[in-house]
């Protein structure tokens, strides 16, 4: 059985026990689910039947160590509209409950007065330690960092250090990796828990540990984080801040997260549709339209240029009416191949495969395969434009599929650098917007061929 119809089984089970007001068959079923799929169970209630009140029952029956886990894997949208319903000491005791980064995230999304009351009832430590993860700027490691680690200091003995990590393991994310920290509280060096287990346990931790820690500041963008710890091979990344003292650390599934979050966003951007808050399925229709049309409104006036084209060269065309078969083909070919390159240059650039100083070495690279790409085209259309116009169309359509190719192909490898010097993200340089461009300029360079060839 597969993940999504073991889903579907398990929601279907758990609203029947809702129907029948049967809270014993609930209490056996929710037990048996990992909080990861209780979470996208509720999330699919909530969306199908926008019942709210029925997901919060069925979060408030269980336990609170339960339910914290479970709201950590809900979207941002749910998270405010349960807090809604939640009142404020049980919602504090949610908090509470919550990893460091998880209550950041819940808490920034809590309206400024809930959140002041909050703040006023937490202890001193928590209240503090909350106020600075949900201080730092979206989109940064220290937006996505957790204060949940074990560091200890660096002057311990190894026996003295499994004592201190046995302390203060229960409240940590992970274990596994630990850091150790001088008196000033700066980050000195790491070691795994496997490295520590099996040391001597006289030997001096800080003769033991590794001194060159991969780091990051915590202004650093958050897709640095991610490509640190997927090119390293990390379970979590430290997070320090201008002093080098440790402030938080980054874990493995945190930085998947991101990626996702990346990848997505960089989707999004390829089609020219805005950052969306939340899923596809769950995205209001007003702000699903408002995302939307704003590239397709300026891609409108864009595909103007194109009619401007065509009304120029009409002495051409009503001379030659079977130029306008070869039309379409053209320009799509253009398209499709500078949509290639576009996608290929932007996913380069993100992975951090190039960069702009490969820009010429990438030029040279694209005209010798978008040649080849087009002569290919050219070749396998020219038949047509024998049949369709005899040898003359045929010399142009093979022509202008050579230089529409070529044309398109470089401008899809050029647009993401150029966005780039300019500030802009690469990923803006989507398909619709490189198609729109090339065919504005297709057609110019079609007609041109041609009004050249024919009409000379």
């Amino acid at each position: 059985m597969s993940l999504e119809e073991a889903l579907q089984e398990s929601k279907e089970s758990i609203l029947d026990a809702l129907a029948q007001d049967d809270n014993r068959m609930l209490e056996g079923l929710l037990p048996e689910l990992r909080s990861a799929d209780i979470a996208a169970i509720l999330s699919d209630i909530a969306e199908e039947d926008e019942d709210q009140p029925t997901v919060f029952a069925l979060l408030e029956s269980l336990s609170l160590e339960r339910r914290a886990n479970v709201f950590g894997y809900l979207s941002s949208d749910l998270q405010a509209e349960l807090a809604e319903l939640m009142p404020d000491d049980r919602l504090l005791l949610l908090l509470e409950e919550m990893s460091g980064d998880e209550r950041a995230d819940l808490f920034n999304v809590l309206g400024e007065d809930r959140r002041e009351g909050l703040l006023r009832r937490m202890a001193h430590r928590e209240r503090e330690d909350l106020k600075r993860l949900a201080s730092y700027e979206e989109g940064t490691a220290g937006a996505v960092m957790t204060s949940d680690y074990v560091a200890i200091p660096s002057d311990l003995t190894v026996s003295q250090a499994l004592m201190r990590v046995r302390q203060t393991a229960p409240d940590a994310e992970t274990v596994y990796q630990i850091y150790m920290i001088d008196e000033q509280g700066r980050l000195a060096g790491t070691m795994s828990l496997r490295q520590l287990i099996v040391a001597r346990p006289g030997a001096k931790v800080e003769d033991l540990m590794i001194k060159d820690v991969i780091q990051l500041g915590v202004d650093a963008p958050q897709e640095e984080v991610a490509r640190l710890v997927a090119h390293y091979d990390l379970l979590a990344v430290p997070v320090v801040d201008e002093e080098e003292h440790l402030v938080g650390i980054v874990t493995h599934d945190d930085a998947m997260d991101v990626v996702e979050a990346e990848a997505t966003e960089d989707i999004h951007k390829g089609a020219s549709v805005g950052q969306l808050e939340g899923g596809v399925s769950r995205v209001r229709l007003w702000s699903l339209y408002r995302k939307r049309i704003v590239w397709l409104v300026l891609l409108v006036f864009g595909n103007l240029f194109s009619g401007a084209g065509i009304a120029y060269f009409e002495n051409t065309i009503a001379a030659q009416v079977a130029l306008v078969f070869f039309l379409p083909l053209l320009i799509g070919s253009g398209g499709n191949a500078g949509a290639q390159a576009a996608t290929l240059t932007v996913r380069g650039m993100a992975t951090g495969d190039i960069g702009v100083k490969d820009w010429g070495k990438l030029m040279g690279r694209e005209l010798l395969v978008a040649g080849a790409l087009g002569l290919t085209m050219a070749l396998a259309v020219a038949p047509i434009g024998i049949i369709r116009g005899g040898e003359m169309l045929a010399l142009v359509v093979a022509t202008s599929m050579i230089s529409i190719v070529l044309f398109g192909s470089l401008l899809g490898m050029c647009l993401p650098f150029l966005l780039d010097r300019l500030g802009w993200d690469p990923a803006t340089a989507s398909a619709p917007l490189v198609t729109t461009m090339i065919d504005a300029c297709g057609v110019v360079i079609y007609f041109t061929i041609a009004t050249a060839i024919l009409m000379g």
